[in-house]
C-alpha cells in the first residue's frame, strides 16, 4: 500500500468508527455523570417530598382559614404584581426582538403570571360587582394571551430540540428524554467550540 492508499483507508475506518454506536459508553449522560445522576435523584426526593408536604397545607388551610378576611395592603400588593407583569411582557419583547433563547423561558413566566392574575381577578370578585367584568377579562384577555405564550414556548422549545438533534421534525416534546439521542454529544461539542474561541 502507498501513502495515499494508507490515508484513505485511515480515513475510511475513523469516518466507521464514529458512525457506529459505541456500546461500552452508554449514551444517557445520567449514567455517565454521578453528579448529574445525584441532582436528578435529588430533584425527585425535593419534588416529591414538596407534594406530601403542600397535600398535608392545603387540608389545614380548609379547615383553619377564615371565610372572610380584610387584606392588608390591598392597593400594593395588586400594583406590584401588575409591575411584575409589565416587566415580564417587557422582557419577553426584548428576548423577541433580539432573538433570544431565554424568551422560551420569558414565555412560560408571563403565561404563568397572566393564569394567576386570572385566578386572582375572578376568586376576589365573585358575588361583587366587579364580578363580570373579572370573568370577562380572563375569557377574553388574560386566558388567551397565556395560551399564545405557552403555545409560542412550546414551539420555540420543539424548533430548539429538532434543531440541536438535526432532525427535519423530531418526536413530540413529551416523548422527547430531557438529553435526547445525540442531543449530549451536541451541547459539548457546542460548549468545546465555544471555549476554543475563548482560548484564542
Amino acid at each position: 500500500m502507498n501513502k495515499a492508499e494508507r490515508a484513505e483507508l485511515t480515513a475510511l475506518l475513523i469516518s466507521l468508527e464514529q458512525s457506529a454506536p459505541d456500546e461500552h459508553r452508554p449514551r444517557d449522560p445520567y449514567l455517565r455523570s454521578p453528579a448529574l445522576a445525584r441532582g436528578r435523584r435529588l430533584a425527585l426526593v425535593i419534588s416529591a417530598g414538596c407534594c406530601v408536604v403542600l397535600a398535608v397545607w392545603i387540608v389545614v388551610l380548609a379547615a383553619t382559614l377564615p371565610r372572610h378576611f380584610d387584606a392588608h395592603h390591598w392597593r400594593a400588593l395588586w400594583v406590584n404584581f401588575d409591575v411584575l407583569l409589565f416587566a415580564a411582557f417587557a422582557a419577553t419583547a426584548w428576548a423577541t426582538w433580539r432573538k433570544r433563547q431565554i424568551l422560551i423561558l420569558l414565555l412560560m413566566v408571563t403565561g404563568t403570571m397572566l393564569c394567576c392574575d386570572a385566578w386572582f381577578d375572578v376568586g376576589t370578585s365573585l358575588r361583587t360587582s366587579t364580578m363580570w367584568l373579572s370573568i370577562a377579562s380572563a375569557l377574553f384577555a388574560e386566558l388567551p394571551l397565556a395560551f399564545l405564550a405557552f403555545a409560542a414556548a412550546r414551539r420555540l422549545l420543539k424548533a430548539t430540540v429538532e434543531a440541536g438533534l438535526g432532525l427535519g421534525s423530531g418526536p413530540s416534546l413529551r416523548r422527547t428524554p430531557l438529553s435526547g439521542s445525540g442531543l449530549d454529544e451536541v451541547l459539548p461539542a457546542h460548549l468545546a467550540g465555544e471555549s476554543t474561541r475563548v482560548g484564542s
